[in-house]
């Protein structure tokens, strides 16, 4: 049984309209609207997420009695990759507001010729992980290294129970890597949509452009 793939362009819903928003190059001129378009969809994935958690009954006091009500019988780990993470991993956490967070600085380093370069991690933090359900959040996938580096950091602090990659745009390409190096028994891979194409810059096409870009201002 391979990972499972949930791809949100497959079933239509307010994904759909916040993702036109999201790729549309007019509307993207105003980063406000853009990062809180990340944060609706990552409110969004945080909660067709929550649908597959375990849950326990928990008695609770009334003004006027006791009800018996359900809580999350997990601990969650949301794992950011810097920097355009951020306002998506913002809109997991208003949602999992009890979670537990990490976060991975991860970036390409271009070489002096051409469009090759590594990626590099140069920080992280995080509780552990051990037995927990991580939830490793990035916006864009485009290659897959960055998301396989990062889950290869965060191993350093244990082994999680279950994973969930959240990504807004994939490519296929990133798709089927993120398959062949994350742990089969435990991943599901959850999409806004997913592209077909990278080009020579390893940017999804048509994707969006640069979310940290577009989310924080251009970098030097």
């Amino acid at each position: 049984m391979g990972i499972e793939i949930i791809n949100f362009a497959d079933r239509p819903s307010l994904v759909s309209r916040y993702m036109l928003e999201l790729r549309d190059v007019e509307i993207q001129r105003d980063p406000m609207r853009f990062r809180m378009n990340l944060e609706r969809i990552g409110q969004i994935m945080a909660f067709e997420i929550s649908r597959r958690l375990k849950y326990k009954d928990v008695e609770v006091t009334t003004p006027l009695g006791t009800s018996v009500c359900q809580d999350i019988d997990e601990q969650v780990v949301l794992a950011t990759i810097l920097r355009a993470g951020l306002p998506f991993h913002h809109g997991f956490l208003s949602y999992f507001d009890h979670a537990e967070n990490a976060f991975v600085s991860a970036y390409r380093r271009y070489r002096e010729k051409g469009d090759t370069f590594d990626v590099v991690v140069e920080y992280m933090a995080t509780p552990s992980i051990e037995g927990k359900t991580l939830v490793i959040v990035d916006p864009m996938l485009a290659t897959g290294s960055s998301m396989e580096l990062a889950y290869k950091a965060l191993l350093n602090k244990g082994m999680p129970a279950k994973i969930h990659i959240a990504s807004v745009i994939a490519s296929r390409q990133s798709v089927d890597y993120v398959c062949g190096c994350f742990p089969t028994d435990r991943t599901t891979v959850w999409c806004g949509a997913i592209d077909e194409e990278v080009n020579a810059h390893s940017y999804i096409v048509p994707g969006l452009g640069d979310a940290g870009d577009l989310a924080y201002g251009v970098k030097d």
